[in-house]
């Protein structure tokens, strides 16, 4: 093999190397763990920027928890606020708003108050940065 071909060969299996390794498998999740073992784990990917990790064991903590509307707010907010530092802004607010619906219900009061105010403070940045990027472009 000459030279290039060998350049060519090497770039071909860095870039399959890169590709692979961003794919995130579905992680397998025991039945057995507890919500608080699912929000754990969920922390420790969103610790090490895996994101979608973190988004399954979210999902699977919503999921397995249907009657408890504590633990499926929590799932929600923060399903919503990866999405947010993944900058998919469109289904974050999307997903905060549906968030801040529940807080329209008359037992509002008890429900979780933290993730009503975490939510609106994050749709407020969402606007700012939006405002701030409008000014720029017609500057």
């Amino acid at each position: 093999m000459d030279k290039n071909n060998i350049r060519l060969l090497i770039t071909a299996l860095v870039i399959i190397l890169i590709f692979s390794a961003c794919k995130t498998a579905d992680v397998v999740i025991s039945d057995d763990l507890s919500p608080a073992e699912l929000v754990q784990r969920a922390q420790e990917a969103t610790d090490r920027n895996r994101y979608n990790v973190a988004l399954q064991y979210y999902k699977a903590l919503h999921d397995r928890n249907r009657n408890n509307i504590d633990l499926i707010i929590t799932a929600e907010y923060e399903i919503a606020f990866i999405h947010y530092k993944q900058k998919n802004y469109q289904q974050a607010r999307s997903e905060f708003n549906s968030l801040l619906e529940y807080y329209n219900s008359p037992d509002a009061e008890l429900l979780p108050q933290q993730f009503k105010v975490l939510a609106n403070i994050v749709l407020q940045r969402m606007e700012e940065k939006e405002n701030r990027r409008g000014f720029l472009f017609f500057k």
